[in-house]
């Protein structure tokens, strides 16, 4: 099992570092040593936040093994019988853990259908964590299914794509040249979800109702993803979709809305979406992100007059949540039936809560 699992040869020759259409970032002047080379990386990262606001990673250090290790668990749990799967449902959760059947992506489904199921999890936090016991607040403990070594293959891969996500967090902040302190205190047992993502074999068409994931942008800090095979688009400046196809061995990173706003609009938010493209997929991403009560807002050295008017301070978690209602079939039926009581209120306006302006070709 590999990155490339289920490809054809013609996938697999889809891109290379060289013809890539979107940046490739090395990372491995962060451990060097030598901060010009630290500071190297961090420009590099600055600019592809500031212009595409995705980018892929190289010299990352977490290795190919662990990479099909991860994709080889996702497969075996998605290949069990779907009465298996169905003993985690995340329905059965308030903080959002386990499996999200087909049909619980999207709270207009059927009329629109996005095709995939994954199973969810997020930063272990305790049983007894206040935001656990109030419920609806994305945070607590993880389900996990009882296959053999499947929990240390999954949350290994877990702790080494956070811990680089805390690598890329700090040299952020050396590239914005703000205290790391200053973005690291909002991270004690942040929502920062991992979907082992399936996307499912179909023969529907590819159109804006019937996706892979219809477009969007990423509710949190950034995210980092591992990607199977192709299908993923990103919009870009011109407002085209532009194909964003894995590289062997690299990892995709995408601007968050957080750190969009935390800049002050100079980081960019951007869409993008999958495809349907009808044949079976596997993707990873870890979407990192803060503590549910992290107030979110431009940083102080951004906090002008138009970036306090278009970005708002907010909450993290209920960011999240807002989104996530209408993301999942369950969570929307639970705000209906009133077992699930936002705490929040939702802005009339938000420069997060945007369409793209493109539709499926």
């Amino acid at each position: 099992m590999t990155d490339t699992m289920d490809t054809t040869d013609t996938d697999l020759k889809a891109l290379t570092v060289d013809d890539a259409t979107l940046p490739v970032i090395d990372l491995s002047g962060l451990a060097t040593g030598d901060p010009a080379d630290r500071l190297a990386v961090a420009r590099a990262l600055g600019e592809a936040a500031r212009t595409s606001g995705f980018f892929y990673i190289v010299g990352h250090g977490i290795g190919q093994a662990q990479m099909d290790a991860v994709f080889a668990a996702s497969k075996q749990f998605h290949e069990m019988p779907r009465s298996y799967k169905m003993r985690y449902w995340s329905g059965f959760t308030t903080n959002h853990r386990g499996y999200v059947p087909f049909e619980e992506n999207g709270s207009k489904f059927p009329k629109s259908m996005n095709f995939n199921e994954a199973f969810d999890l997020s930063f272990e936090a305790p049983a007894d964590h206040p935001d656990y016991l109030a419920e609806w607040r994305m945070t607590g403990p993880n389900v996990w299914p009882d296959l053999p070594g499947w929990k240390d293959t999954v949350s290994g891969f877990y702790d080494a794509v956070f811990n680089l996500g805390l690598k890329l967090l700090d040299t952020l902040a050396l590239e914005l040249d703000v205290d790391p302190a200053e973005l690291l205190q909002h991270i004690t047992a942040p929502t920062s979800q991992m979907r082992l993502l399936r996307y499912i074999e179909n023969d529907m068409p590819s159109t804006k109702e019937m996706t892979g994931i219809t477009a969007h942008s990423d509710f949190e800090c950034f995210t980092i993803l591992l990607q199977g095979t192709p299908g993923l688009q990103v919009m870009n400046a011109d407002d085209d979709w532009i194909e964003a196809p894995p590289i062997p061995g690299a990892f995709i990173v995408n601007i968050g809305d957080i750190f969009e706003t935390w800049s002050g609009g100079q980081f960019k938010s951007t869409q993008h979406r999958v495809l349907n493209i009808g044949r079976e997929r596997y993707s990873i991403p870890l979407f990192f992100g803060l503590d549910y009560h992290a107030v979110v807002e431009p940083l102080e050295k951004f906090r002008t007059p138009e970036a306090i008017a278009r970005y708002p301070a907010m909450k993290a978690g209920d960011h999240l949540m807002r989104m996530s209602v209408n993301a999942f079939r369950y969570m929307a039926d639970a705000r209906e039936k009133g077992i699930l009581v936002p705490d929040y209120e939702v802005p009339e306006e938000s420069p997060f809560h945007r369409e793209a302006r493109q539709t499926p070709s």
